[in-house]
């Protein structure tokens, strides 16, 4: 089976790692990978931890570029390597501008469309702008949608889409790249020593906050409420923040311009994965506007607070793990504050509905018709053998 795998952005690449390595473990597959270099530094960074380099690199990023105009570059492009190509099916992930674009133009070819992590929802288009939009595309383009929960695949069945497609519960393949991240950096002496003297700038004796962000829809205010609130936070003798900051200039501005000079805080460069994996081990509460930490943070026994107003991933805030603030400094402080002060690193239970680290192996067994084997994600079986991941 001829199969062309398409990523762009950083957390494209984590997610579809799994997949990528499974299939060209397995002989019955001819897989290519192919990149938009939608986000081209931070997208090479994160596939060479896992020793993955791209057959093709469609290269649509211009300065300034609009989202219709990368939208149009990447159906271009990709439309062009379809037709040498030929695949038999092609995969995307998520809600990425890279991902919605590839599916219409494999869709226009007629080459069947698998969707990894299919079925996020928040019920509103304009949040996470334009992720929400994305994703609703690409589960109309897909025939098989590769849902990470029980809650998405209920999704699609409210929309009638399971009706139509073939609908499976695989987990979602960011715990396998985390459990793999996890074991690598426990077993290899030299690689933690390494990382422990990268970030050796960090205070043993500090509760440590870690902070992400780079969501579109809080760009401008959104961003100085987020960066006011980790200047109240960094006031706190007991705290230090480490901010790997997201290199779009949204972002990169308002972060630098508030807390460059402030205590307590690093600003550093994106980090590959393995090292943000260490850091997520290391801290003590996550901030953050990303998906993927919601997802990996429980497994690692971490609460998150959640710079947003709306999440797709309502199960870790039903399992009391995840928290919504919205972008809004007093918010953002207080649940912070709450969180610190009642000493959640060492009670902490965390769930994660997530998946089991077996995501990949379910995708690619269900492209050979060989699900039954392997079974759906049970997140009810799973629960009762762990206390920890559920």
């Amino acid at each position: 089976m001829r199969v062309v795998v398409v990523v762009g952005t950083r957390p494209e690449a984590i997610k579809m790692a799994p997949v990528i390595r499974r299939l060209r473990r397995d002989g019955r597959f001819e897989t290519t990978v192919v990149s938009s270099g939608q986000h081209r530094q931070m997208l090479a960074q994160a596939l060479d931890v896992f020793g993955i380099r791209p057959d093709h690199d469609l290269e649509v990023m211009r300065p300034d570029q609009t989202l219709s105009r990368l939208t149009g570059a990447v159906i271009e492009r990709f439309d062009l390597l379809l037709e040498r190509v030929r695949p038999d099916r092609v995969l995307v992930h998520g809600d990425t501008t890279t991902a919605m674009a590839a599916a219409i133009a494999a869709f226009h070819r007629q080459v069947p469309v698998g969707h990894v992590e299919a079925g996020l929802r928040t019920g509103d288009l304009t949040r996470p702008f334009p992720e929400e939009f994305n994703r609703r595309c690409i589960d109309q383009a897909a025939d098989l949608l590769w849902t990470p929960t029980l809650t998405a695949k209920r999704a699609l069945a409210r929309e009638g889409l399971s009706n139509e497609k073939t609908v499976l519960v695989t987990g979602n393949t960011v715990i396998d790249s985390l459990l793999w991240a996890s074991e690598e950096i426990d077993r290899d002496a030299a690689l933690r020593t390494g990382l422990q003297q990268r970030f050796g700038f960090l205070d043993p004796e500090k509760r440590m906050i870690l902070v992400t962000g780079h969501r579109r829809e809080s760009f401008g205010d959104g961003f100085r409420q987020i960066c006011m609130a980790l200047h109240d936070l960094a006031a706190r003798r007991e705290v230090e923040i480490v901010y790997p900051v997201h290199l779009n200039p949204n972002v990169f501005r308002p972060v630098h311009d508030i807390l460059g000079e402030a205590g307590n805080v690093h600003l550093i460069e994106p980090q590959d994965y393995l090292s943000f994996v260490y850091l997520m081990k290391r801290s003590d509460i996550i901030l953050t506007d990303s998906g993927g930490v919601q997802e990996e943070a429980p497994s690692l026994r971490k609460p998150v607070i959640v710079m947003r107003d709306l999440t797709e991933r309502p199960e870790a805030v039903a399992a009391g793990t995840v928290q919504l603030t919205g972008a809004n400094r007093e918010a953002i402080v207080e649940a912070s504050t709450a969180w610190l002060d009642n000493g959640v690193r060492s009670d902490l239970r965390c769930v994660n509905p997530y998946g089991d680290g077996k995501a990949a192996d379910r995708i690619a067994a269900s492209l050979l018709g060989e699900i039954a084997a392997i079974g759906e994600w049970d997140t009810g079986r799973y629960r009762e053998r762990s206390g920890m991941v559920a």
